[in-house]
């Protein structure tokens, strides 16, 4: 079987303020406005939704949207410009073979924008 590409949704509380971020302040493309779902585009095939729901948003302590660039000092400097917290610079994470860092969402989703040290 050959899958065309990913949609990882996730739910959210404030749609504006989620489109604010992801959008604006970290560059996707809104690709789709579904009035409660918003879908990002994040690479060629693969993409990232937040949906509004009345009913409360799970806690979501483990998870974790990582988004992959190979500029990740370039968005860490354009976060820190828009004060965004993040957790701590960048850094080389030599267990994972990653350099990497972490900062939250509006629902406070952890946001990890990360590049691999070898190509996968």
């Amino acid at each position: 079987m050959n899958l065309d590409g990913l949609i990882a949704f996730y739910p959210c509380h404030d749609l504006e303020a989620t489109r604010n971020f992801y959008e604006r302040d970290l560059c996707l493309q809104l690709v789709r406005d579904q009035g409660t779902c918003l879908i990002f585009k994040v690479a060629r095939e693969a993409y990232v939704g937040f949906c509004q729901h009345t009913d409360n948003v799970p806690e979501h302590k483990g998870l974790i949207v990582t988004l992959l660039t190979e500029d990740v000092e370039g968005m860490y400097q354009r976060l820190r410009r828009l004060n965004i917290e993040t957790e701590a610079p960048p850094k080389l994470n030599e267990t994972f073979g990653i350099y990497h860092f972490f900062a939250h969402d509006p629902d406070g989703y952890r946001v990890e924008v990360q590049r691999f040290l070898e190509p996968l």
